[in-house]
């Protein structure tokens, strides 16, 4: 009997080790940042590195949890979020230091003068960090498309990306407060990036995420979904930046302008919530005849905390084992719900459906008879506390 690998299977990916390309992928954005992180300290140099260092990272985790939070009902796979937060970090930080300082020195100072600082700042670097964070994006479409499945992944995806972007330049941009004006500069400069607006870069590639999630889930219209998300996160990006340089008016009212749309943007990730667990309610109850689902499991998936109630609940009669395996099932019912979305709007083809559909109705038999035979001898088991389930042990 063949050994299941319940993480492949989610991860839609070979089972097995990770593959080359995303280990050459890992490798070459880690040395990128690292590579980033000397020339700042070339930079900054001494005791000054460290402290920026520590602030820039501050508020990450913050981020990460909170981004982390909006994905619970299908959580997208570990290892490409962190490539994208590599990338970020690496990749695309690098990148922008080396084209921002050509761009100044052979483009914008040559034809503004002066104003050539200005015009990077403004024009140059949106156009060349939110092609290079929207990079990624493109290449977990082209090799992961099966893995964004609307706008919640999209957002996530660049979220993460944004977030190992807006780490690294932070500490540039604390190394040079601390140059020109001291620890009261330091100050304020972390006050607007690390706490009045840190959601502001993920918001910027965000728009490009949305592009990237229209591309994946739709037939037509995927080339203009693209640029049309790409120059939406330049032009946000640069209104940002153009009022960091127009006093506290004018970043007011960019601020405000990035307030809304983040608002916006959260509203549409807790709309489609709402809907897929419509669709949760809608596709399963066509597999209650395979026994794989009852129609309380059925109310269970559609609700988080009924979810995590389940995973206590099956921790409490088999242990970590248990509460592993109803996690696989949790996750495998809604991978199948999003399959079935996905085959509906016709951007899967009928071989590939009926592939990945055995797979997770698979994974659901496994998870089940891991869960009938995991029990905690001390006493009889509790029946499950959201009502009638195939999951129940049997009596006595």
């Amino acid at each position: 009997m063949t050994t299941l690998d319940p993480q492949a299977i989610l991860a839609g990916r070979t089972p097995g080790r990770p593959s080359i390309k995303l280990m050459v992928g890992m490798v070459v954005t880690s040395l990128c940042a690292l590579t980033a992180l000397v020339l700042f300290a070339l930079l900054g140099g001494g005791a000054n590195f460290f402290v920026c260092v520590g602030l820039a990272v501050l508020p990450v985790p913050i981020m990460v949890a909170a981004v982390l939070l909006l994905d619970r009902l299908e959580p997208e796979p570990t290892r490409d979020l962190v490539f994208a937060f590599l990338w970020g970090a690496g990749v695309a930080v690098l990148g922008a230091l080396v084209l921002n300082t050509l761009g100044l020195k052979y483009v914008t100072e040559p034809v503004f003068g002066d104003q050539g600082r200005f015009w990077t700042t403004v024009a140059g670097a949106p156009v060349v960090e939110e092609a290079l964070k929207g990079a990624v994006l493109f290449v977990l479409l082209w090799f992961r498309r099966n893995e964004i499945d609307g706008v919640t992944d999209g957002f996530v995806y660049a979220a993460m990306v944004a977030l190992g972007f807006a780490m690294m330049e932070n500490v540039s941009y604390y190394l040079q407060a601390l140059d020109g004006g001291g620890t009261q500069r330091l100050e304020a400069v972390f006050v607007l990036r690390g706490v009045v607006a840190p959601f502001c870069h993920p918001l910027f590639t965000a728009m490009t995420g949305l592009g990237v999630a229209y591309a994946a889930n739709r037939r037509t219209g995927r080339v203009t979904a693209l640029v049309l998300g790409l120059l939406a996160a330049m032009l946000l990006h640069a209104l940002w930046n153009a009022g960091t340089l127009m006093g506290a008016g004018g970043l007011a009212v960019v601020y405000a302008l990035n307030f809304v749309l983040l608002v916006v943007l959260l509203t549409l990730v807790f709309l489609e919530r709402r809907t897929l667990v419509r669709q949760i309610g809608h596709y399963l109850p066509g597999y209650l005849h395979t026994g794989l689902v009852t129609p309380q499991d059925i109310v269970m998936l559609g609700r988080i905390p009924l979810r995590r109630e389940a995973r206590r609940w099956a921790r409490s009669i088999g242990g970590k084992g248990a509460a592993r395996a109803m996690s696989d099932y949790q996750l495998a019912a809604t991978e199948l719900v999003l399959l079935h979305r996905r085959m509906d709007n016709g951007v899967i083809d009928v071989p590939f459906f009926a592939r990945r559909r055995g797979e997770l109705l698979r994974l659901m038999v496994v998870a089940r008879q891991a869960l009938a035979i995991s029990r905690i001898p001390a006493g009889p088991a509790a029946p499950p506390p959201w009502g009638p389930s195939g999951f129940a042990p049997p009596p006595g």
